[in-house]
């Protein structure tokens, strides 16, 4: 330990003040009186760090701390308190010899904190003496639990992450298969351009023919880029008059040609423009020719559609994973939402409808964004769950007393009453044995309630589940630990 401003001790009455030692007799009381010893830590500075050996045990007596664990590099606010007794450090010493005694968060006063200090092993040697068989249970207890949330969470981990894959590779599969089919018909139609190209020009039209042929083409491809979208019957109306224009002059397989021209933006008028160019002996070469040109456009704006969309299939995938972004910062919980949809989109039954009533107008919140969509996974699972396949999905977004309000809603069948204060409760779950680990509502209440300082409530009845999550507007960034 450093050396710390501290008094010699604790008087036994004031020990038996504090929670953990109120049933300890005069003796233990005395014990612990004179082993430990208080000492006053400034605010900004860590107490005990995680991964440094565990050698004393905190009890709080006053100020406020915050407890951190490191993940991946990043530090991680998983509490903050400032309630007098709660302890903290080598609350495992009476393990000795199951595993490496080592601090397993780290410890931050928030405030100016004075903390009883006891040192590890007399923590360890008390436990064991004093109560042999809670020691027993509690060594069982915690061995066990810690074995069981390891394989329970990986378990969770590899279901949530296989699921999104499935949904984000099932929604990329669709624009790449439509980019490999339009590159391949693309292909297709270069080779027709330059056929039908070689045609035109060996020598059948002169220099001005040419010339007027080619400022066809780049109408054809300004009409193709601006072409309106039609509705069925205007689209067939519009094939019909194209093909008797084909058909009355002997272009063969008119009615195939008609759609791709109607697609562009062509009609019978546009196509008399061709024949004045050209002459009557080279019109059919100049409209199949012409016909490809549009096709060939059509098709680059179909490979274009299909790279868009799956840029922002990926960049949805980087907005949920948080990928090279800050853990905490100040975002748009729409942002979060609707990347964690794009995500989920695989899941969602067709018989499923989303609507999203968002409020625009809400400013951004202080936030553990890649958990927040962790919470939105969570809830809009549960709600798809709720559902068996047909109903609707509701997100909404809304603020009300400092508080910017998310709502996830579902007309499903509705949580019982009996089972509504559990919900919230470690593996816990409605759903039927191997189909759920009862974690996805725990660790969505302790990332909403003990990392963001909010709160997360809910309204259930047959047909109508909501959710809510306050998240509050002004927070200020959790302290992180120097």
């Amino acid at each position: 330990m450093t050396d710390h401003p501290h008094e010699p001790t604790l008087p036994p009455d004031e020990l038996r003040t504090l929670f953990l030692f109120e049933a300890l007799n005069d003796a233990q009381l005395a014990r612990l009186s004179e082993a430990g010893r208080v000492e006053r830590r400034l605010a900004g500075t860590r107490v005990y760090e995680e991964g440094d050996p565990a050698t004393c045990f905190f009890v709080l007596l006053g100020g406020t701390v915050a407890m951190s664990r490191r993940v991946q590099g990043d530090e991680v606010e998983v509490s903050r308190t400032a309630q007098r007794g709660v302890y903290g450090g080598a609350t495992q010493a009476y393990i000795a010899g199951e595993f490496s005694q080592l601090y397993m968060n780290t410890l931050t006063a928030v405030t100016e904190a004075e903390f009883f200090v006891v040192p590890a092993e007399v923590i360890a040697t008390c436990v064991r003496e004093w109560f042999p068989m809670a020691m027993h249970l509690l060594e069982g207890l915690f061995l066990g639990m810690r074995a069981t949330q390891t394989i329970v969470g990986e378990r969770e981990r590899l279901l949530a992450l296989g699921s999104l894959s499935a949904g984000l590779t099932h929604e990329l599969n669709n624009p790449a298969a439509a980019a490999v089919r339009a590159t391949s018909a693309l292909r297709e139609r270069v080779a027709g351009v330059r056929h039908k190209l070689a045609m035109i020009a060996d020598g059948r039209l002169d220099g001005s023919q040419l010339h007027d042929l080619v400022e066809l083409q780049e109408d054809a491809v300004k009409r193709s880029a601006a072409a309106p979208d039609l509705t069925p019957l205007a689209r067939s109306d519009a094939e019909d008059a194209v093909a008797d224009w084909l058909d009355e002059h002997d272009i063969v397989g008119g009615w195939d040609l008609a759609a791709t021209l109607v697609a562009g933006g062509l009609d019978a008028c546009w196509l008399d423009q061709i024949a004045d160019a050209v002459g009557e002996e080279n019109l059919e070469s100049a409209v199949r020719w012409l016909t490809y040109t549009v096709d060939t456009e059509l098709l680059m704006c179909e490979i274009d559609d299909a790279v868009n969309r799956i840029s922002g299939l990926v960049a949805a995938a980087k907005q949920y994973s948080q990928l090279d972004r800050a853990p905490h910062q100040t975002v748009d919980v729409h942002d979060l939402l609707d990347a964690t949809l794009t995500m989920m989109q695989g899941k969602i039954p067709a018989g499923v409808r989303t609507v999203k009533e968002y409020d625009r107008s809400l400013p951004p919140v202080p936030a553990f964004a890649a958990e927040l969509n962790q919470v939105w996974t969570n809830l809009i699972d549960n709600a798809l769950g709720a559902m068996d396949g047909t109903g609707t999905l509701t997100l909404g977004t809304r603020r009300k007393d400092g508080y910017l309000i998310v709502e996830v809603g579902d007309t499903g069948h509705g949580i019982p009453p009996e089972v509504r204060p559990r919900i919230f409760e470690p593996f816990f779950t409605t759903k039927p044995v191997g189909e759920g680990t009862g974690l996805g509502l725990d660790i969505s209440y302790r990332i909403v309630v003990n990392k963001h300082h909010g709160d997360i409530r809910v309204d259930s009845r047959p047909g109508d589940t909501r959710f809510r999550v306050y998240l509050p507007v002004d927070q200020a960034a959790p302290r992180a630990a120097r």
